[in-house]
């Protein structure tokens, strides 16, 4: 493996953070759809370039969205969760990611 494919592959581990595993996105598999954290900056394009290269799928579309950190108060001390960004990825048909089992 050559030193500029280990920093781009390197890159990629940096835009997804973790698969998540909810039973909104479980039910979004169904429809050959995987949800994931992802870089609060990472583009749509580099999101897209990141799960075809780890997973070797095909991807069709890459939805994004930001949830806004929530105020939360645990025995009487305030704190704020961190913003969060997921990505809503479209597999081409025939495509298929395993979340459950490790990278």
């Amino acid at each position: 493996m050559s030193q500029p494919s280990r920093i781009q592959d390197a890159r990629h581990y940096d835009v997804i953070v973790s698969p998540v595993i909810t039973e909104k996105a479980t039910l979004a598999s169904e429809q050959n759809k995987v949800v994931f954290r992802v870089a609060k900056t990472a583009t749509k394009p580099q999101i897209k370039a990141a799960v075809e290269r780890l997973f070797d799928v095909k991807v069709e579309s890459v939805n994004t969205l930001v949830r806004k950190g929530k105020n939360k108060v645990f025995r009487g001390i305030r704190g704020t969760q961190s913003d969060v960004k997921k990505a809503v990825v479209t597999l081409a048909e025939g495509h298929k990611i395993d979340v459950t089992t490790g990278l």
